[in-house]
């Protein structure tokens, strides 16, 4: 037969998840604080650790948890690790 055998009479309603704006207000301000009062020298120091161990081939988790404790972000962290490592390219082979 095929995929299309048993087809639903109706169209099926999916509920879509509606986040109020304020919530990404919020959590905007919230990173703003922790940025406010971390110790930038010492979120710097990780991220330097954390991209020399990557250049290293070294274990990378216990410089990540060092820069989670220096409170850095997670964007920080991937940008590090980006400036090392780049961004995936798909490429195709035709």
């Amino acid at each position: 037969m095929g995929v299309n055998e048993f087809v639903s009479e109706g169209a099926a309603r999916v509920p879509v998840f509606v986040v109020d704006e304020r919530l990404g207000l919020e959590q905007c301000e919230r990173l703003r604080a922790v940025r406010a009062r971390r110790d930038a020298g010492r979120v710097q120091a990780a991220l330097r650790e954390l991209a020399s161990v990557a250049r290293r081939t070294g274990n990378l988790l216990p410089p990540i948890l060092a820069a989670v404790r220096a409170y850095a972000t997670v964007g920080e962290i991937c940008d590090a690790l980006r400036d090392v490592f780049g961004v995936h390219q798909e490429t195709v082979v035709l």
